[in-house]
């Protein structure tokens, strides 16, 4: 069964009850990357209490070497056992928060990032759910990119290769905890998706890190390798991360209206048109890898355009309609992130824009209930339909501008996150790709 700690007196009696030897720490990098140590049973009450140093200058956009002395202080209420790592002697899991020497937050941490704006959040009385959808691939190995089946959406048995890997998945995330909606074959071949049950965003932020390293455990464990690069094969679709979003005060939803006709309410309006507002500036963090923008393209389902809808799912914001006039189901669908961005970053820039259109009393632009890709450059210029960036580099241009991300991600991270990806681009655009060889190299 889950643990249900709540205090490090929970955490320790849980730890002697199983008979923990090691528990890992966890915690991320700017750029999402999951990092871990372990500390044996025997310095885990010093850790609730004091937490443990390590050096921040070894974590990419931590702490430069001058000043790298950090503290990993584990939040008790994310204690989880491994399923994975089973046996007489069981290891245990915390995310933690990082601090600087002194006990203040460190701001290069991205869970404080989010924690930050769900604070101010709070204090306008709303909290803020979240529900994402994450798509994933299975390869046979991480050499190339070979398909285990040529299975399509929703496909069963013989063109499902991995039912029984999503299977052991959904068991493992359900005994840490981690309530899990339904799975299924994506439209891709080899294409996954297992969609986790909605949870404040904090806890999904830790979720979400839960659940990419879990299907790549499982994955590891039947001989095959999983993925969630947004676009491993040209010619057919990538992954994304659709990620339903509500905010409610108290047990009410506050994008709830029984009067509307799209059961929205004033709050669920603008907060759409903040997001539509900032979806370019935001993108550098939505969709922060090279390869993201490959799967930004018309054609293969992934958003490309700034606009909204109910059941239009070329929309960049999608009302879905599943249970309409339902208040707890009432919820707004954002459909350009991808699964391989840092989920707490993530939520805090898709958070601030929307409570942008909030406080700004922005006005929602009529919905675009027509195939957007199919529509002429001149239709979309008349319906005011703007695009998201169609590079790295254009993402990070619109990123420099925007005041929107430097105030929600904090100066350090988004310095950090800048300087890093215009490295990446750089690194990118001296490649010389096969395309260009098979292209230019016969006629050249």
């Amino acid at each position: 069964m889950p643990c249900s700690c709540k205090t490090p007196e929970d955490v320790l009696r849980v730890c002697k009850e199983n008979r923990v030897k090691f528990i890992r720490l966890w915690f991320t990098d700017v750029l999402g990357s999951l990092k871990s140590f372990a500390i044996p049973f025997e310095e885990l009450e010093t850790a609730l209490y004091e937490g443990m140093g390590f050096d921040g200058s070894s974590v990419k956009g931590f702490a430069r070497i001058d000043e790298s002395d950090m503290v990993a202080l584990p939040d008790p209420a994310t204690f989880q056992l491994l399923p994975w790592r089973s046996g007489e002697e069981k290891v245990g899991r915390m995310f933690c928060d990082i601090l600087n020497p002194d006990g203040t937050p460190f701001e290069g941490d991205p869970r404080y990032v989010l924690k930050r704006n769900l604070k101010r959040l709070a204090e306008k009385g709303y909290t803020f759910y979240v529900g994402p959808e994450l798509e994933f691939f299975y390869f046979k190995s991480d050499k190339e990119p070979v398909p285990l089946d040529r299975g399509g959406y929703f496909d069963l048995t013989t063109l499902d290769a991995a039912s029984d890997l999503r299977r052991d998945t959904i068991r493992t995330l359900e005994e840490m905890g981690i309530r899990v909606e339904y799975s299924h074959h994506e439209v891709a071949y080899s294409q996954h998706e297992i969609d986790l049950r909605y949870a404040d965003a904090l806890t999904m932020a830790d979720n979400v890190m839960t659940y990419r390293i879990v299907v790549k455990e499982i994955a590891q464990k039947y001989g095959v390798y999983a993925t969630f690069m947004p676009k491993p094969i040209m010619g057919i679709n990538g992954s994304g991360m659709h990620t339903h979003q509500s905010l409610f005060r108290g047990d009410t939803n506050a994008f709830f209206d029984p009067h509307d006709p799209y059961f929205l309410s004033d709050v669920a309006k603008k907060y759409i048109a903040g997001i539509l507002r900032y979806a370019r500036e935001i993108a550098l963090v939505t969709n922060q890898w090279v390869n993201s923008y490959k799967r930004l393209v018309p054609g293969y389902e992934a958003p490309v355009y700034i606009c909204w809808a109910r059941r239009n799912r070329s929309a960049l914001v999608r009302v879905p309609m599943y249970k309409p006039g339902k208040e707890k189901a009432t919820r707004i669908e954002v459909r350009h992130p991808d699964p391989a961005c840092n989920p707490y970053l993530a939520f805090a820039v898709m958070l601030a824009a929307g409570m942008a259109g909030v406080e700004g009393n922005y006005e929602l632009p009529e919905p675009v209930e027509r195939d957007v890709y199919h529509m002429s450059p001149e239709e979309r210029k008349a319906l005011g339909i703007e695009s998201l960036p169609g590079s790295l580099k254009e993402a990070i241009d619109c990123a420099l501008e925007s005041k929107l991300l430097r105030e929600t991600l904090g100066e350090h991270v988004f310095t950090y996150l800048i300087e890093s990806k215009l490295v990446e681009w750089d690194e990118y655009r001296v490649v010389v790709h096969p395309y260009e060889i098979e292209r230019y190299l016969p006629i050249l």
